[in-house]
């Protein structure tokens, strides 16, 4: 966070842009993220950001999870085939991530995975 001071304070002093990206060592995005960071929320903006991702792409919203699980499966009997049954929510997660176990039909009706074996 020092460097990112003295970056902003020798930016806000007057010196050009690119004379501070060469001598921080630092590509111009960053250096314009960092001042524009400083210029949004003040000295509290040049503290480290977490690196967590917002939100996951494959993960339902809490307030439908909440719904799911809070029984509406029950009181709905369909929403198990629309949605996801509420005892079956992680099989169906794992299902839309592909991270399902694969099993390939054989000629007799039945299921075998593919290593062998029913």
């Amino acid at each position: 966070m020092d460097e990112r001071l003295q970056f902003v304070a020798r930016r806000l002093a007057g010196e050009p842009m690119a004379d501070l990206f060469s001598e921080f060592g630092i590509a111009r995005k960053t250096g314009y993220k960092i001042f524009g960071r400083y210029q949004e929320c003040g000295v509290e903006g040049l503290t480290d950001r977490g690196r967590r991702p917002y939100r996951y792409a494959n993960q339902l919203p809490f307030q439908v999870e909440n719904f799911i699980l809070g029984g509406a499966a029950h009181s709905f009997p369909r929403l198990g085939e629309v949605l996801v049954d509420a005892n079956n929510l992680t099989t169906q997660k794992k299902a839309l991530n592909g991270k399902h176990e694969s099993r390939r039909k054989i000629g007799d009706g039945g299921w075998v995975k593919p290593g062998g074996g029913r």
